[in-house]
């Protein structure tokens, strides 16, 4: 029970005080969390994606973490050739320590990228997203030290939330991306992306929070090996407050059925959150829908509480193709 107590205190702790974001071992598969620029940055007519994070299984929900986005480009006939004018929506839940601490929030963004050549391979673009945020906080599931008597917690707490158990505020985020080509075929990228460009302000007492910016590098490319085998890399760095984290890898796809526009593949790799855990993938896509699956395994000196378990994660992507593709290279997650 003690320690229980100590590492639900020790998970608000970092949440509320620290004021990190979510976050997904397959950021490559949920690209409006990742970079509002990648809004309509694709090779189709709208694209949907969702993920689904359950971390630290051993600890009963001590993060579980869900998010969906839809986006598509528009005034296709409008803009120039092999520009891309993109919108979309999404939204995202998160819950702590066995629901104690719950967030929700939705966001629409935009992004617009310009057209570097004559072919479209290379590209520059800017996002946009705006998000309204809700923090809930169940202080009926805590326990306080000033409610500890001989029989155990059954005192009464004068540590009382002042300003309410619910919280919500107004969210800018903003990013730039590079898309490029060396031949029509392959692609690469890089991007730079800060979310809480505003630093909205979050206070369930007195004391006033601020959510630090967080700030993202992150690039990666598709590369075709052989007629059948295609690399898939990514890297990202991100930094918040005072804590940083750098995840890189590959998975290689075959492509069972040779179609190039819509190919049958089974995808396997591993990315590595360096001084925290090793994610092994696998994935399979046809008729446009990819699903991909991962799980964490610990290697950070959490280890020993979490049993080597870091985490289960899913994810899906569907786009939905057009009667013709421009064949334009676009990042593909």
């Amino acid at each position: 029970m003690r320690k229980s107590l100590l590492f639900t205190a020790a998970l608000l702790f970092s949440v509320i005080a620290n004021a990190q974001d979510p976050h997904f071992s397959q950021f490559f598969s949920s690209p409006l969390t990742l970079n509002p620029a990648f809004t309509g940055k694709f090779n189709g007519t709208w694209r949907l994606a969702a993920n689904h994070r359950d971390q630290w299984p051993s600890i009963p929900k001590a993060y579980v973490t869900s998010s969906a986005s839809l986006d598509f480009p528009v005034l296709q006939n409008k803009i120039a050739e092999n520009d891309v004018f993109g919108v979309g929506i999404s939204g995202l839940s998160d819950a702590s320590a066995n629901n104690i601490l719950k967030l929700n929030y939705g966001s629409v963004s935009m992004s617009y990228h310009k057209s570097l050549d004559e072919d479209g391979y290379s590209t520059i673009g800017a996002g946009f997203q705006g998000t309204y945020s809700s923090l809930s906080l169940d202080v009926s599931k805590l326990y306080f030290e000033d409610q500890l008597t001989q029989n155990g917690f059954t005192g009464t707490t004068s540590d009382i939330l002042t300003n309410g158990n619910n919280q919500s505020y107004f969210d800018v985020n903003a990013g730039v991306l590079y898309s490029g080509s060396s031949n029509g075929i392959n692609n690469y990228y890089l991007g730079v992306s800060m979310y809480h460009v505003n630093r909205p302000k979050v206070s369930f007492k007195d004391k006033n929070w601020f959510l630090s910016g967080r700030i993202t590098v992150h690039g990666g490319g598709s590369f075709p090996v052989s007629d059948v085998l295609t690399l898939h890399t990514s890297v990202i760095h991100q930094i918040q407050n005072k804590a940083s984290e750098t995840t890189l890898g590959a998975a290689i796809a075959a492509n069972l059925n040779q179609d190039e526009e819509k190919p049958t593949s089974v995808y396997l790799g591993s990315w590595v959150r360096f001084n925290d855990a090793i994610v092994p993938y696998i994935g399979l896509e046809f008729g446009g829908l990819r699903i991909g699956a991962s799980y964490d395994l610990n290697i950070s000196s959490l280890k020993a509480a979490t049993n080597t378990r870091g985490g289960s994660e899913i994810s899906l992507i569907y786009i939905k193709q057009p009667a013709e593709n421009k064949g334009i290279p676009c990042p593909k997650f």
